[in-house]
């Protein structure tokens, strides 16, 4: 049951990105366009998401736990760290060049677009790399 969840999650998060045209790249990098052609529509999405998401936690954390968990598994730190602020940097720059965020590049491989699975090449390679420089800097700090 919780796999069909997931799946259903998921493919609602793909049509509304879909939809709103966030997989298209363009639209994306036209939203960082201000002086050429802005286009705006970014901005009532994330702040559409950001209300749906504010109701929510309202009415999920009411609960005393999950529907398919024991318990809820929020963030415990609330500090801003060089890793946190190096981390968000990436991604907004990377966003910016390329137009994709892994969001809206997952329902974006279907359209076989050589740029989609560039990015999600680069992607991959990005996270394999970022782990591998925190195993070297965990093994490095202990000795």
């Amino acid at each position: 049951m919780r796999m069909i969840t997931v799946y259903l999650i998921g493919l609602v998060f793909g049509i509304g990105i879909s939809i709103s045209g966030m997989a298209n790249p363009a639209k994306v990098l036209n939203f960082f366009d201000f002086a050429g052609t802005w286009d705006p529509s970014l901005a009532f999405v994330m702040g559409g998401a950001v209300v749906v998401a504010f109701i929510g936690y309202r009415f999920v954390l009411k609960r005393p736990a999950p529907i398919m968990s024991e318990r809820f598994m929020l963030p415990t730190r609330s500090d801003l760290d060089a890793k946190l602020i190096g981390g968000s940097a990436l991604f907004g720059v990377g966003w910016g060049i390329a137009g994709f965020c892994p969001g809206g590049a997952l329902p974006a491989i279907g359209t076989g677009n050589n740029n989609v699975l560039i990015f999600m090449a680069a992607l991959v390679a990005g996270i394999f790399a970022a782990k591998a420089l925190q195993s070297m800097n965990t093994t490095k700090q202990a000795a």
